[in-house]
């Protein structure tokens, strides 16, 4: 399976990216590409991530020693946000990421040469809110967002990350085109919030739902207080969340790219064989209140998905870039 996944990755192009009209729209939009372009053999390369649960395998391949099997120096670099992963990267002083498939986007937006060598998670959120705006959901679908600016005089109060990411594009899909009511910005009143101040924030008040990860989705479904609306696999089935993405210095040395795959899937299917072992690895290392027993409870949620091939995101990437050059987002 290895040789086959390196050698299937999806390659991204500006020539690609002109005729599609979008870098978005061929973030994964094929399984193409050619590993071993210019034959180059690399020293290093700086492996960077984002410390969210999505980027699981990351974890694994870290605590486990994967990294230490690719045939080069590997350097981590750990960063806060997907945006400061793509500024890096632009600048030439980031060869790998695990980030969001957006970020990439992004990337290739910005002339960036390179291409997703692998995925690591999709399905990856739900929209969750306090009962009595569920229970109203539950009752009314998309009716409940109007009916609840009626009796409370304000419209729905949502948390979500920046606008941008890969959740606020998944929560835009699901208001505009899944439930059809409007603009996002006309249905609902967005504030940002990170994914772990979310647990907080609904609690406090300040907000009626948020769309959010695992393992953070996990705290709150564990409320009474609170109750979930969607979970993003049935708004967008098999979208992606985060991915591998690799420069074209990868891309040029076939030994390393094909590498980074192979550990990439050793890793996924760690993940599956000892999915606690692979918990305490991310809790490990993401720290910022993610407990070894709450990453291992969030194991069990359809919305902890680890896999590796790119094509298992090929159709709903294409989906999601077409909608956000539609959006103007990104």
């Amino acid at each position: 399976m290895g040789l086959e996944l390196a050698t299937r990755m999806v390659h991204i192009s500006r020539r690609r990216l002109l005729q599609k009209a979008s870098a978005t729209t061929v973030a994964a939009a094929g399984i193409a590409g050619c590993l071993g372009r210019g034959g180059r053999s690399l020293d290093s390369v700086t492996v960077a991530y984002v410390p969210i649960y999505p980027n699981m395998q990351h974890y694994v391949m870290e605590q486990e020693g994967f990294y230490e099997d690719v045939p080069t120096d590997v350097t981590i670099e750990r960063f806060s946000s997907g945006p400061s992963v793509v500024k890096a990267f632009a600048s030439g002083d980031v060869d790998v990421a695990l980030f969001g498939i957006t970020p990439a986007m992004v990337l290739v937006e910005k002339d960036t040469e390179g291409g997703v060598l692998a995925a690591n998670s999709r399905n990856g959120f739900k929209v969750m809110g306090t009962t009595e705006f569920a229970d109203l959901y539950e009752q009314e679908g998309p009716a409940s967002f109007e009916h609840f600016e009626q009796e409370h005089g304000r419209k729905v109060r949502f948390g979500a990350p920046p606008d941008g990411s890969v959740p606020d594009i998944v929560l835009r899909y699901w208001i505009q085109e899944d439930l059809g009511v409007g603009e996002m910005e006309s249905v609902i009143d967005k504030s940002k919030v990170p994914p772990g101040k979310a647990v907080q924030t609904i609690p406090s008040g300040d907000i009626d739902a948020t769309i959010i990860q695992e393992p953070f989705a996990t705290i709150i479904e564990q409320d009474d207080g609170f109750g979930e609306l969607a979970w993003s696999g049935e708004i967008l089935e098999n979208h992606p969340v985060t991915v591998l993405f690799a420069n074209q210095r990868v891309l040029d040395d076939s030994d390393v790219a094909q590498s980074l795959v192979e550990q990439h899937i050793a890793a996924t299917e760690f993940t599956t064989d000892s999915p606690d072992a692979a918990a305490a690895h991310a809790a490990s290392v993401i720290g910022s209140g993610v407990s070894e027993d709450l990453a291992k409870a969030a194991m069990d949620s359809k919305a902890s998905e680890f896999i590796s091939d790119p094509r298992a995101i090929t159709e709903q990437a294409a989906t999601i870039g077409e909608f956000v050059a539609r959006s103007s987002v990104v």
